[in-house]
């Protein structure tokens, strides 16, 4: 089987990346084959509204139309994936640009108009989504940052969508070189020390359990 992690951060040896791996590897433990794509490093923009994925009897039904850099992504997860994993870090209360150009692409193609939610996506496919975040938990508790309606709609797209948030995250690699009077710096690195490596094991487990899925 094949997993598929697609990283929306455009840091590609941090974080989020980081998880990602951690993740991928947990599915490799199982026999997966594994590949992760930094969207940072293809060029590609979101939907353009021309709907020819809902185009009744189109050459583009279910299939999202535009030709560029993430079209190969595209037709990757839907000829060979048998799970995805997406990971982004929340900018401004959202995940980045990146990612959100990849999810209007990836969702709107599949998606009917119908009150069933509906779906034009062949099959279920587990799903994981990975989100990292400077802020601490109480803060995301408090800001909530309405990220469930995606969560919702990659569910009834895909099948079984199993997220980790992962916050309070260590952002710099020397805090003495940027303006920061938010956060101590020590606390950080505590942080990084004892609690990241917990972090990349739930994701290690995120990724055993997505190949899991198909062996219940």
């Amino acid at each position: 089987m094949k997993v598929i992690a697609i990283n929306g951060s455009p840091r590609k040896k941090w974080n989020t990346a980081t998880l990602l791996q951690s993740a991928l590897d947990g599915a490799a433990s199982l026999g997966a084959e594994t590949e992760l794509y930094h969207l940072i490093d293809y060029d590609f923009k979101g939907c353009r509204s021309c709907f020819a994925c809902k185009r009744i009897g189109g050459k583009s039904y279910g299939r999202c139309a535009a030709q560029d850099g993430l079209t190969p992504i595209l037709e990757k997860i839907d000829k060979e994936a048998d799970a995805v994993i997406l990971g982004s870090p929340i900018y401004i209360g959202s995940a980045t640009a990146e990612m959100r150009a990849f999810l209007e692409r990836f969702l709107f193609q599949y998606g009917r108009y119908d009150p069933t939610h509906s779906t034009l996506f062949n099959r279920r496919m587990p799903m994981g989504y990975i989100y990292t975040m400077n802020v601490p938990d109480e803060v995301l508790k408090e800001e909530g940052y309405g990220l469930e309606f995606v969560e919702t709609a990659l569910d009834r797209t895909f099948g079984p969508l199993e997220t980790l948030y992962v916050t309070d995250t260590y952002q710099f690699d020397d805090y003495s070189k940027y303006y920061n009077t938010a956060f101590d710096p020590e606390l950080k690195k505590k942080r990084r020390e004892e609690h990241f490596p917990i972090d990349c094991q739930n994701a290690f487990d995120m990724g055993v359990r997505l190949v899991q899925y198909y062996q219940k």
